[in-house]
């Protein structure tokens, strides 16, 4: 009886975190920012993040940047309402406000809320420094070291425009999925340096596309952002990617719905 009890008190206490794992969607759509464009809701906001989950999308990316005093912080731009990031301390951002009222998230908040779900993976852009490339490999640390004590290793998939950056994730976490963005690197070359794929302009592909073939090839995944018109859609659908970046995923849903 005692070993019986064992057995399924070890179940209910690793149970979560399995269901995690294999819950996840797999429908290629990712919502560039959240999904904010068709309910208005705020570039990488908690409600964009929300709406992304109710769409059920399988993944919702956000940006990362890193305040003066070293908290990171959720926004596309480098300045939140007119104060850059980067040169401005957390509290003095704390005077600003999203458009629905919300503040800026820190990374810690918005992690937080992402793992309230177990269907949308959480797309973290690590952005690069305008200081600096040993800043951009700091944050690309912090940002490891925040997913690591918020538990979120499983929810998380990092993406980056910071090709140090990106070997600085790899390096710390040799298990995370990592991305590149930034289109100067052959799938070969990511491969050698153990990227999980890339996740490039859709213009760059369609002028590449033998990129594509060769990225799958060798094993590594294929995103392209950001694709939003229907033609870019299908075309990069005919692809067979393995994610879709797109500030219009509703639409990316009725395309993919009508090709069943």
């Amino acid at each position: 009886m005692k070993s019986i009890l064992l057995t399924l008190l070890t179940f209910l206490m690793i149970s979560p975190i399995s269901f995690a794992q294999k819950s996840f969607y797999k429908n290629m759509v990712i919502a560039h920012r959240g999904a904010w464009k068709a309910q208005s809701h705020p570039q990488n906001s908690i409600a964009s993040l929300k709406e992304a989950v109710e769409l059920g999308c399988e993944g919702s990316e956000f940006d990362v940047w890193m305040t003066s005093d070293g908290v990171l912080v959720v926004n596309h731009d480098s300045d939140f309402e007119g104060m850059e990031i980067e040169t401005s301390t957390y509290q003095e951002l704390l005077a600003k406000k999203h458009s629905n009222g919300e503040k800026i998230s820190t990374v810690e908040e918005y992690l937080k809320a992402g793992k309230k779900q177990k269907g949308t993976k959480l797309i973290f852009e690590i952005k690069p420094s305008k200081i600096s490339v040993e800043r951009s490999k700091e944050i690309a640390e912090k940002s490891v070291l925040a997913v690591k004590k918020m538990k979120a290793e499983k929810w998380v998939d990092y993406i980056t425009f910071s090709y140090e950056g990106g070997l600085k994730v790899i390096e710390m976490d040799p298990d995370a999925n990592v991305a590149y963005l930034n289109g100067d690197k052959t799938p070969a070359e990511l491969k050698e340096a153990g990227f999980f794929g890339f996740d490039y302009n859709i213009n760059l592909l369609k002028k590449n596309p033998h990129w594509i073939k060769e990225a799958q090839e060798l094993g590594l995944t294929v995103n392209a952002w950001t694709v939003n018109s229907a033609e870019d859609l299908i075309w990069f659908l005919d692809q067979n990617p393995d994610f879709i970046t797109t500030d219009e995923p509703e639409l990316l849903f009725r395309i993919i719905k009508d090709r069943e």
